[in-house]
């Protein structure tokens, strides 16, 4: 197949600086959970996006000096020149395939708290900003910069930039925003100097201004110099002479920078989920910057249609096409896209699993493509997988999410596979979950597996096939896999996860998806902590329902932290006027009410009007069929999987269904690569 002509213009090259992106397709920084201390596993991440055709590809922020330590949240660091291998490494395997490399230089100034270096934190006027991420908050305050600090901050900049020079790196960035460093002089709120570096416009721009002459002077002559700058915030602001500070910023710097890499400002608007977003949703922020400036402007916008992209580069919004969680799903999607394969792209679903594993301290993860953060560390690959013995057949039995990845990694390494599924419909929890109030998307976890299924010759799917025990044996297939899914149950779990008495006539999101009625008051006791609770409690809204949502938590959906859904969660609970009880655990449903009490000490107890009470805590695995087959043994192997195996997110059934693929013919060990640290002796 070769590209369609309408999209020619994705693949323009593009001049920035002394370099010259290949294409439009722009692999924007961003963290992967994989700093200094796993050298190989950034490379391996890194290296297949630019196999995959994207023109440009960044590592994430980088660390240019230790009184910039962001720990135990994981980044790269430029400190000293023994750092600059582990960065060649990365940019040798993205110059491999012809991809510019780039790299975000960042000082976090107040927006850090230093636990590790415990070198107190620099502000631009002694204001610190809130320094609370997931479990960690930072008691450590900061220190007003004087004009030594200013000096010194320069020059951290400019030695890191020689560090990336010497390391290979095409693209250098200064990173002016999301509230760190040099950001925080732009900010009249937080900067309250009153010598040339606060004030006017003019003056809190001008340490960005000399941080930018000061690296293009050392290193312009072969690396384009990058400014990756946020705007929400200075939007908000009037200006004299422009339609917002945001406008004058970007006017008075104009053409000093080699490219404006644009974003917004809040960590949890710059990654806002599908649930709550349209594609494009960043175009607001970035969409005025095109024409006051004549270098090019990246942007992003959780792009997967190329008719997308293309609308950017026409309308002059965007002059290359800048992603981070489209590149995690599908690594190879300019490839796909060049060689008119774009029903093969694997769509990211803007779940923001990926965001989750960087607060979580651990590569990333995706819930659409199993292989990322397992490039180097397993050697999986997102588009190749070792060719196993043609002659060996296979049953997967379900259509779920596990069972979808198993039974089309199965196939393209050659198995004979046969997929059976209970129910007339494919997709299993996926199916049914993307019913569910901004979730639509979630649908592409079904689709791209079922699409590329129906095209192999080597797949038969039979549905409407519930299947035994003695029909799985009588089969005559060499391996079964078991994909059988999991349930809701009504069990309920104290305050410190111990099962108390069941309580009778409740409901579970199962009996509600599956279209079970409920009263005019309905109670949501919630302790799943992630999407389901509050989700139910929109549909039933929209349903006319009162809804009450009890949690044992502090917060709604107390999870989602993690993705960054929390706030926008919050917030469409209390526009829905949905009532929210936190901290506390349901003791009791009759005659209509629900009795609630602290999770603490238990205390005096509380009563709600309820009609229906809907349990949303545990699930357990639909492993009957698995138990029997196992104690049969009558096949070569038997393997569940998914939530058959142990319930849990679907990223966790799509990575069991891909993983028991790739090893269904070898043993049961479990290999994980780790990276060695050297020790001088």
């Amino acid at each position: 197949m070769s590209r369609n002509p309408r999209y020619d213009i994705l693949f323009e090259p593009v001049r920035i600086g002394p370099v010259t992106a290949p294409n439009r397709f722009y692999a924007t920084p961003h963290a992967i959970g994989a700093g200094n201390q796993m050298p190989h596993t950034r490379a391996g991440f890194r290296e297949v996006r630019a196999e995959g055709a994207w023109g440009v590809v960044n590592t994430g922020y980088c660390s240019i000096h230790p009184s910039s330590d962001d720990s135990p949240l994981t980044n790269g660091r430029l400190w000293d020149d023994e750092d600059i291998g582990t960065h060649s490494l990365m940019v040798d395997a993205v110059h491999r395939h012809g991809a510019l490399a780039g790299v975000e230089l960042w000082h976090g100034g107040a927006g850090t708290g230093n636990r590790m270096t415990r070198v107190t934190p620099m502000s631009v006027s002694g204001v610190s900003y809130d320094l609370s991420y997931p479990g960690w908050i930072s008691l450590t305050r900061s220190r007003p910069m004087d004009k030594q600090d200013i000096r010194d901050l320069r020059q951290w900049h400019v030695d890191a930039a020689l560090r990336a020079k010497s390391a290979g790196f095409d693209i250098i960035y200064i990173y002016t925003g999301m509230n760190f460093g040099p950001y925080q002089f732009l900010l009249p709120w937080v900067n309250k100097r009153t010598d040339e570096y606060g004030g006017s416009v003019e003056n809190r721009i001008r340490l960005t201004r000399e941080i930018l002459e000061d690296m293009k002077e050392a290193v312009g002559d072969t690396c384009a110099v990058a400014l990756r700058f946020s705007t929400a915030e200075l939007m908000k602001l009037p200006s004299e002479t422009h339609e917002s500070e945001a406008h004058e910023i970007v006017s008075r710097l104009s053409d000093l920078p080699d490219l404006w890499d644009v974003k917004s400002s809040e960590w949890t608007v710059e990654t806002v989920s599908a649930r709550f977003s349209e594609s494009g949703a960043q175009e607001p922020f970035n969409s005025f910057v095109r024409p006051l400036t004549g270098k090019p402007v990246v942007g992003v916008g959780r792009f997967t249609s190329p008719d997308e992209m293309v609308s950017q580069v026409k309308r002059g919004v965007l002059d290359l096409i800048g992603a981070a969680r489209p590149s995690i799903a599908d690594p190879f999607l300019p490839k796909k896209i060049n060689e008119g394969r774009e029903d093969e792209i694997r769509e990211c679903i803007g779940c923001n699993i990926c965001v989750s594993g960087y607060h979580d301290g651990v590569p990333v993860r995706c819930t659409q493509n199993p292989t990322a953060g397992e490039e180097w560390r397993r050697g999986w690959h997102p588009e190749r997988i070792p060719p196993a013995d043609a002659s060996q057949s296979v049953l997967v039995v379900g259509a779920g999410p596990a069972g979808l990845e198993c039974a089309r990694a199965l196939g393209q390494r050659g198995f004979t596979v046969t997929l059976a599924e209970a129910r007339e419909d494919l997709g299993g929890r996926v199916t049914i979950e993307s019913t569910l109030p901004g979730l639509a998307t979630w649908a592409r976890v079904r689709d791209y597996r079922v699409n590329l299924l129906q095209a192999m010759g080597n797949v038969e799917i039979y549905r409407g096939s519930e299947l035994g025990a003695q029909d799985v044996t009588d089969f005559g297939c060499d391996h079964a896999v078991i994909a059988t899914g999991a349930r809701w149950t009504t069990d309920i779990l104290s305050a410190e996860r111990y099962p108390v008495p069941g309580i009778a006539g409740t409901l579970t999101p199962d009996d509600i998806l599956a279209g079970a009625q409920t009263g005019d008051a309905v109670v949501i006791y919630d302790f799943d902590h992630y999407y389901m609770g509050s989700c139910l409690a929109e549909l039933l809204r929209g349903q006319g329902k009162e809804v009450t949502i009890v949690t044992p938590a502090a917060a709604v959906s107390a999870w989602t932290f993690m993705n960054n859904e929390s706030a926008y969660i919050r917030e469409r609970m209390i526009d829905l006027g949905v009532d929210i009880r936190l901290e506390q655990r349901v003791t009791g449903f009759a005659d209509g009410k629900v009795q609630t009490c602290s999770v603490y000490d238990g205390g005096a107890a509380h009563e709600l009007d309820c009609s229906s009470l809907v349990v949303v805590g545990v699930r357990v695995g639909n492993d009957a069929l698995y138990r029997e087959l196992a104690a049969g043994n009558a096949l070569q192997s038997v393997r569940s999987i998914g939530d058959c195996r142990a319930p849990g997110a679907i990223v966790h059934a799509v990575y069991s269904g891909h993983e028991c693929a790739r090893t269904i013919d070898a043993d049961d060990s479990i290999e994980v690569g780790r990276e060695r640290p050297q020790l001088e002796l």
